[in-house]
């Protein structure tokens, strides 16, 4: 971890949100009228998944994946207005939540505004066109860094939310971009707003593998740790994925979170989930409800702060789409009092 991450960190409950599917209209004033709800349930951190507008060229599904990002510094109309979003975080902070939102500096959409002005801050094929480094990411185009215009304008913009009243920073596939950018804008943003949340969506081994055979930037969970206060779990999360299906036994998993006790500085934080929006639901991945509930359970008092994702409350077995308008079923948020339970004793001391 930095240096200055607290330990209490590892007590943090974190709720994602995904606007656009979460309220009956996919808009800020949903979620602003869900925020009580949300922090009775034990919620530290709401995360919010991309809030920009997304890129109209290439894009897939009817509306586009959030994670295409045609403009850093503005909000996606689609859920509001920038006044809408101030308005719910002063909410937020009021009840005691901290408001986190996505940040996405491997890529843009296609039609991102930087495209026209700063082609030469993409990664270009032999013609000079953008292009991305993932042939399956088809709707976005990478940045390529290092580039210190590019980093400045980035940092700049991480600065402006924190000002705006954001609390804190998922950082998508933060694993693909360099060491130094990540330290240099947490200390950049400490200067605007200290105390400011740092969480990395560090990427599965097998990814950094593949990335480095193909001399790409990738960066190992341990050179993250200097630039954020929590990552992944994605390091052990096939093993506790195979662990949940019985295809291997859960021993197996238990040596790997030693492992992780013995290779990580002394007050590392992982951020620990059973579900999250780029995978299967606990209530479809367990064989069983039951066994679903005990994962739930495991990983809750596992070492690490621990995600609640949007729908998990009510027992969702589908995992929306990214692409288009898929509600989800919050039907009578059955398991409510289970979760809040769960996010009662992480706290106890």
């Amino acid at each position: 971890m930095a240096k200055d991450t607290p330990s209490s960190y590892r007590n943090l409950v974190i709720y994602e949100c995904y606007v656009r599917n979460h309220g009956p209209h996919g808009t800020f004033s949903d979620v602003e009228a869900d925020l009580e709800r949300i922090r009775a349930l034990g919620v530290d951190i709401l995360w919010f998944m991309p809030i920009h507008p997304i890129g109209k060229l290439n894009k897939k599904g009817t509306l586009g994946c959030p994670y295409s990002i045609a403009d850093y510094r503005e909000v996606n109309p689609e859920y509001g207005t920038k006044e809408d979003f101030s308005r719910l975080i002063v909410k937020a902070h009021q009840i005691g939540l901290k408001i986190m939102i996505d940040v996405v500096y491997n890529h843009t959409a296609h039609d991102s505004v930087l495209v026209k002005d700063h082609p030469d801050w993409y990664h270009q094929d032999a013609d000079g066109k953008p292009v991305t480094t993932v042939p399956e990411w088809s709707d976005v185009i990478d940045l390529k860094h290092p580039n210190p215009e590019l980093s400045a304008y980035l940092i700049e913009t991480l600065q402006g939310w924190a000002k705006f009243g954001v609390d804190g920073f998922r950082c998508d596939v933060a694993s693909l971009l360099p060491e130094e950018f990540w330290v240099a804008a947490r200390q950049a943003v400490a200067q605007v707003k200290p105390g400011v949340i740092w969480l990395a969506e560090s990427v599965h081994a097998a990814f950094v593998e593949y990335r480095r055979k193909k001399n790409l930037s990738a960066i190992s969970d341990s050179e993250v740790y200097r630039g954020f206060d929590m990552t992944y779990d994605y390091d052990i999360y096939t093993i506790w994925q195979a662990a949940v299906e019985g295809k291997q036994p859960v021993a197996r998993y238990l040596e790997m979170l030693r492992f992780q006790d013995a290779i990580y500085p002394a007050n590392f934080v992982k951020m620990r989930c059973v579900e999250n929006h780029d995978q299967k639901r606990i209530m479809d991945l367990a064989p069983t409800r039951e066994q679903g509930l005990a994962w739930t359970a495991f990983e809750a008092f596992n070492c690490g702060s621990f995600l609640i994702y949007g729908g998990q409350e009510s027992a969702e077995t589908r995992t929306p789409s990214l692409f288009d308008i898929d509600k989800v079923e919050w039907k009578d948020y059955e398991l409510t009092s289970f979760l809040t339970r769960l996010a009662k004793l992480k706290k106890e001391p």
